[in-house]
C-alpha cells in the first residue's frame, strides 16, 4: 500500500489519526473536547478533531462514519462523505448526527470518525445538445432494479 505524507498540526500527539488495522482504508480521527457533549435524537453538533492538514494537491482527505457507532447507537456522520480540500488549513470538524431513539454521549477522545485519503480527478463539463441514448434513459430513483 503506497503512503502519502500529509502534515498534519495537532496540540496533543495522541489524537493524530491512526489506522486500526495494517488494511484499514480509513484512520480513526478523536474527539478533541475537553468534556462530554450529549448528542440528542435527531440533532447534530459539528464536534472539534484538534487536526489540521496539509493535503497535497492532488488529493482530498473524505470524512466517514464509523461503521460501529453507526450499528449500535445509530450515530453518523452528516454529510458523508465529508470533503475536505486540499488548500483548507482550518480545523477539521466532524459534523456527527444521532438518528437513534437515545441521547448519546460523545467522551474527550471518543473515535467518532474515520478519514481516507482519496485522490482526486477534475472535471471538464462541457455543454451538449444531446447526451448519448441510454437503456436506462432518464429513469430515476429505483429504475435499475426490479424491486
Amino acid at each position: 500500500m503506497q503512503e502519502i505524507p500529509v502534515p498534519t498540526i495537532l496540540e496533543n500527539e495522541e489524537y493524530l489519526p491512526v489506522y486500526g488495522s495494517e488494511l484499514a482504508a480509513g484512520a480513526d480521527v478523536r474527539a478533541y473536547i475537553e468534556s462530554p457533549i450529549i448528542l440528542e435524537p435527531g440533532t447534530s453538533l459539528l464536534i472539534p478533531t484538534g487536526l489540521k492538514f496539509a493535503i497535497p494537491e492532488g488529493y482530498e482527505i473524505q470524512v466517514r462514519p464509523r461503521s460501529g457507532l453507526a450499528l449500535k447507537h445509530q450515530i453518523t456522520v452528516l454529510n458523508t462523505p465529508g470533503t475536505i480540500d486540499a488548500d483548507y488549513r482550518g480545523e477539521v470538524g466532524v459534523i456527527l448526527i444521532n438518528h437513534g431513539k437515545e441521547p448519546f454521549l460523545v467522551t474527550p477522545g471518543m473515535r467518532i470518525a474515520q478519514l481516507v485519503l482519496a485522490p482526486v480527478i477534475k472535471a471538464r463539463f462541457i455543454r451538449e445538445e444531446m447526451l448519448a441514448v441510454t437503456l436506462r434513459g432518464e429513469g430515476g430513483f429505483g429504475h435499475t432494479g426490479t424491486h
